[in-house]
């Protein structure tokens, strides 16, 4: 069995930035083990598998080491496949996932998805969060997955040295550090080392937490924001109520052909 794999740059500002994700779109669902193995095999961050048509299509995310409930990126980047490849005239595509319906749509340039926003709670500071970030946020808010370390300046983000040892000990997915910006609205930076990733180049479901955060503080219905990683990445974040618009472009960096043996 021959399946195609596309490598596609979710966010991206140019060509080699964004953030990575891998695409299979399947007639039908592979083995969990395989496509553990695929994932783990091609290397990004997550790599997405769809199954589906005519504008509706199961969705799922692995990571290098185990399949998660959620992935912003490499939804974006399954809907760039979508209506580039699989649907051309689409101008919506619905994906039934884990974590309940998610849509994207054509935004001119951009492709925008409708994510659920999970607002978080001030929490007191974890001793493993301040050794693991090596840093001392002057605030801290946690939801289920996600907890956010929030800083006063841009350069206290960009100064952090993690350490995954003391970051895997704390009970959530991402581990968020975010500061008001000097050219966006807001920055932040991504770590999940419990889903095998020590850093997120740009985290799309991040912004279901830091969108409420941000626009609570800030007044604003819609946000720019700038994921500070070595790749990097911008997002545009709008806030609609239990539900956040996440906003961002899709670039192609290569497709090739998985041979898949005895299959």
């Amino acid at each position: 069995m021959d399946l195609t794999y596309y490598q596609i740059n979710s966010f991206a500002t140019s060509q080699f930035a964004g953030n990575p994700a891998g695409v299979c779109p399947l007639a039908e669902w592979l083995p969990d083990d395989v496509m553990q193995e695929i994932a783990r095999e091609r290397g990004v961050s997550e790599t997405a598998f769809l199954v589906g048509g005519n504008g509706r299509y199961q969705l799922r995310w692995f990571t290098p080491t185990v399949e998660i409930d959620l992935c912003g990126h490499a939804t974006l980047a399954a809907a760039g496949v979508v209506f580039a490849e699989l649907e051309p005239t689409a101008e919506r595509v619905s994906f039934d996932t884990a974590s309940g319906e998610l849509t994207v749509t054509r935004s001119g340039e951009l492709l925008e998805m409708n994510f659920p926003a999970w607002e978080p709670e001030v929490i007191a500071l974890p001793p493993e969060l301040r050794s693991g970030l090596g840093a001392s946020p002057r605030e801290v808010l946690a939801n289920a997955r996600d907890v956010v370390a929030v800083f006063e300046h841009e350069d206290e983000v960009l100064a952090l040295q993690t350490r995954d040892d003391e970051l895997m000990k704390l009970p959530y997915t991402l581990v968020i550090a975010t500061a008001p910006s000097t050219t966006h609205d807001f920055v932040c930076r991504v770590f999940a080392p419990n889903a095998g990733i020590s850093e997120d180049p740009v985290t799309g479901s991040a912004f279901s937490t830091l969108g409420p955060y941000w626009v609570k503080r800030l007044g604003k219905e819609s946000l720019a924001a700038v994921q500070r990683s070595e790749r990097g990445g911008e997002v545009l974040v709008e806030e609609l109520g239990e539900r956040v618009l996440i906003r961002g472009r899709v670039v192609e960096d290569f497709r090739s052909t998985l041979a898949l043996e005895g299959r």
